[in-house]
C-alpha cells in the first residue's frame, strides 16, 4: 500500500500547526484483506474445510470473535476447522452464523458473545505514565491503564500493542478486535517510532550495527531507522523506528550495545501521532473523519457512523 493517505492526528483546537513527528513514506506491507491468506487458514494446505450454508441471518462467528478481541479471523477460523468451536452443543462450520439466542462455547468454555454486538467502532489516543501497566488485572496493585479510560456500554477496551511499565507516551485503545488486530499483525509491519533518551555519546558504528540487526535472544532485530535530534550534557535524544511489537525490543537492542536508555517514549504508531499538548494520563477520541482515514489505513471498511458525535476535547482522568 502506497503511503498516499493523510496521517491521523487530533483535530483539536489546541493542536500545534505540525505534529511532534512526520511520519515518513510507509515501507510496510498493507494488512491482509478479508478473504485473503490472512484470514483463510487451510490455504497452505491446499484442502477446502465444510462450509455452512449461505444464510443472510445473524452474523458470522470468526467476526464477533475477532470484534471481542479474542483472536484474529484468521485464528478463529482454524479453531473452527479444529472442532474447537460450539453452538447450541453442536460442532460448528466454516461460514456459521451467530444469531439472538444462541449459547457459545469455545474450548469448552461459555462465550458470553452477545456483549461484541456490532457497534460503532471508538479509538481512543493515550498518553500513558511511566508507572502504569496495560494489563486488566495487576496483582501488585499498581495502577492500570484500562481503568483510566471512558465506559463502554458494550464490548471492552483492547490496547494496540503494550508498552511496559517503565516507557511512556502514546497507546492506541480501541473497542474494535479486528482493527486491533490489523495494526498489531507482525505481517502487517506497521512502523512504531520512539524517542529514546540514552547517556553518553553512541559511536557511529554502533548505531550502524544497530540498523544491520543484531542477534537478541528471541532472534534477529533492527532498528529501521535512528536520528539524533539533540541533548544537553551528557543525555543524547534519538529517534528510532522499529515494524515489530516485540517485548521490549526497543530498550534490549541498545541495551545489546551497553548502552544506558534513561527514558523512552513512544511518539507515533502507523499513521497516529502523538500530539503535542495531549498531557500525561490524558486521552483523545478520533472524529469519525478520523477514523476513516485510520480504517484506509488497514484496509477496512469504512467504520459505521450511527454513534453519537464524540465532542471534540481532551479528557482528563484524575
Amino acid at each position: 500500500m502506497k503511503n498516499k493517505h493523510n496521517r491521523v492526528k487530533p483535530a483539536h483546537k489546541e493542536q500545534p500547526e505540525k505534529p511532534l513527528v512526520t511520519a515518513p513514506k510507509r515501507r510496510n506491507k498493507p494488512a491482509p484483506a478479508a478473504g485473503s491468506e490472512l484470514t483463510t487458514p487451510a490455504a497452505h494446505k491446499n484442502a477446502t474445510p465444510p462450509v455452512a450454508s449461505s444464510t443472510e441471518e445473524g452474523e458470522r462467528i470468526q467476526k464477533v470473535l475477532a470484534r471481542g478481541g479474542l483472536a484474529s479471523r484468521r485464528e478463529i477460523e482454524r479453531w473452527m476447522t479444529e472442532g474447537k468451536i460450539q453452538v447450541n452443543g453442536v460442532q460448528v462450520l466454516l461460514g456459521t452464523r451467530l444469531k439472538a439466542g444462541d449459547s457459545l462455547q469455545v474450548n469448552g468454555r461459555m462465550v458470553n458473545w452477545h456483549k461484541y454486538a456490532e457497534q460503532a467502532t471508538r479509538v481512543v489516543i493515550y498518553n500513558k505514565p511511566t508507572g502504569e501497566v496495560v494489563t486488566r488485572n495487576d496483582p501488585q496493585g499498581r495502577p492500570i491503564v484500562f481503568k483510566q479510560m471512558p465506559e463502554l456500554s458494550n464490548g471492552r477496551w483492547i490496547a494496540v500493542g503494550r508498552l511496559d511499565i517503565n516507557t511512556s507516551g502514546l497507546l492506541i485503545l480501541t473497542n474494535n478486535g479486528e482493527l486491533a488486530n490489523r495494526l498489531m499483525h507482525p505481517s502487517t509491519q506497521i512502523e512504531r517510532e520512539y524517542a529514546v533518551r540514552l547517556l553518553g555519546d553512541i559511536p557511529e558504528s554502533t548505531l550502524e550495527k544497530l540498523k544491520q540487526g543484531i542477534i537478541l535472544e528471541d532472534g534477529k532485530a533492527q532498528f529501521n531507522e535512528i536520528r539524533l535530534v539533540g541533548g544537553e550534557g551528557a543525555n543524547k535524544w534519538y529517534y528510532v523506528t522499529v515494524t515489530e511489537g516485540r517485548n521490549r525490543l526497543v530498550r534490549r537492542l541498545w541495551e545489546s550495545q551497553e548502552a544506558v536508555v534513561s527514558r523512552l517514549i513512544r511518539v507515533r504508531y502507523g499513521p497516529v501521532v502523538l500530539p503535542e499538548n495531549l498531557r500525561a494520563k490524558n486521552y483523545y477520541e478520533l472524529t469519525a473523519k478520523e477514523l476513516t482515514l485510520l480504517f484506509e489505513f488497514v484496509g477496512m471498511a469504512e467504520p459505521k457512523s450511527d454513534a453519537k458525535p464524540v465532542k471534540k476535547t481532551f479528557s482528563r482522568k484524575k
